[in-house]
């Protein structure tokens, strides 16, 4: 069966660095659209530069951002080299993507009102920091910075103890991701109108979204909510415990799943207390109730804890490090990560298939340049 290529057709041209913007674009170039990165003279992205390094010598970070894409090396100072990007933008472009600082492409001549009155039909794509308006605008902006400042990392961790980010660029990478929801949604319209749009993300906004549920809970309630560790607020046991040689994660979402955890500890005095029958009175009783959990987990590894909790059907996880994840038998029947096409290393595909079939992994990331010769018909 022929791999579905939705975006086949759009032409996106990707002013990125870094990781936000380019994870946009390798998302759009995995799903059919022809992607041209811009990089700039003489070392092209931030990345490329990143261990670690592939055999071949390849960032593995650039590879995983910058896979399926075409790249050209211009510099935007030389007056030719940037009359041929504007021309590319005319006469070529369906979307512009860029996360350049805050009034970067004001000073280029690169604004949306400029290229959109060359180009009416473009879809051009901001990807800031703090966002296209407010005090904030023209500060540079990282996903640390984004996870304190929009109060996810005030919830992250355990109480009493240092404050700890999430493990990935998660602010990053969903602003990518919102960008390429933003650019479809455009897409669309323009099938209607035929006139393109300026569509603004940030890493803020991405931030202030994942915070959605605690801003809602802290309107209802007045409670600023605090640090849970493995927890969540608003139900438990919803958590990781610590057994006799590891940790077990734990999530008794509901009262029913809480029947069966009861019963699959064999049902003890103090569990079956009924300010434990609901999830609400769980809840407001949490210490307690953890108080007589806590010391039952300890009595079994977590092996052991697994197969009994499986046979009541309570859900539950070990904490898995990287390479047990990469070998399991359920990410392996995925098929999720897909060779590079010359034969060096893997890649975790999109998290997403149509019809069954994943997109693939067809090209690698490209060299600095490497299409200046296809796209401007010159050498770099």
């Amino acid at each position: 069966m022929t791999p579905t290529r939705p975006l086949q057709g759009v032409n996106v041209i990707e002013l990125g660095h870094t990781v936000a913007a380019p994870y946009a674009g390798m998302i759009l170039a995995q799903l059919g659209a022809n992607v041209i990165k811009v990089e700039n003279p003489p070392t092209g992205d931030y990345t490329r530069g990143m261990p670690p390094f592939r055999s071949d010598g390849v960032s593995a970070v650039y590879q995983a951002l910058n896979r399926g894409k075409k790249s050209i090396l211009l510099n935007l100072k030389d007056p030719k080299d940037y009359q041929e990007l504007r021309e590319l933008l005319r006469s070529k472009a369906d979307v512009l993507i860029h996360n350049l600082k805050f009034g970067a492409m004001q000073e280029l001549g690169l604004d949306a009102q400029t290229l959109l009155k060359a180009n009416p039909s473009l879809i051009y794509c901001n990807v800031g920091a703090y966002g296209h308006t407010g005090p904030m605008k023209s500060l540079p902006g990282y996903d640390p910075l984004m996870q304190a400042y929009s109060g996810l990392m005030s919830i992250m961790g355990e109480e009493g103890r240092p404050p700890i980010r999430v493990g990935v660029s998660i602010t990053d990478q969903a602003a990518g991701m919102w960008t390429v929801i933003g650019i479809q949604a455009a897409l669309k319209e323009r099938e209607k109108t035929h006139m393109g749009c300026v569509v603004d993300t940030s890493l803020f906004e991405t931030a202030l979204a994942w915070m959605s549920v605690q801003f809602a809970s802290y309107d209802a309630s007045g409670e600023v909510p605090k640090k849970e560790g493995s927890g969540l607020a608003m139900m438990t046991p919803y958590q990781a415990f610590s057994t006799q040689d590891d940790y077990l994660m734990v999530a008794a979402g509901n009262d029913n799943i809480f029947r069966k955890l009861c019963q699959a500890l064999g049902e003890p005095a103090e569990l079956m207390q009924d300010l434990y029958a609901k999830n609400s009175s769980r809840v407001q009783n949490r210490s307690s109730l953890l108080a007589i959990l806590e010391p039952l987990f300890k009595t079994k590894t977590t092996a052991q804890w697994i197969q009994i909790l499986t046979k009541f059907e309570v859900p539950c996880s070990a904490i898995n490090p990287i390479n047990t994840v990469i070998n399991d038998e359920q990410t392996q029947a995925l098929a999720i990560f897909q060779p590079s096409p010359d034969g060096n290393g893997n890649i975790c595909g999109l998290p997403m298939s149509f019809n069954g079939i994943r997109p693939p992994f067809e090209t690698k990331a490209p060299l600095l340049g490497e299409h200046n010769l296809e796209i401007l018909g010159k050498n770099q």
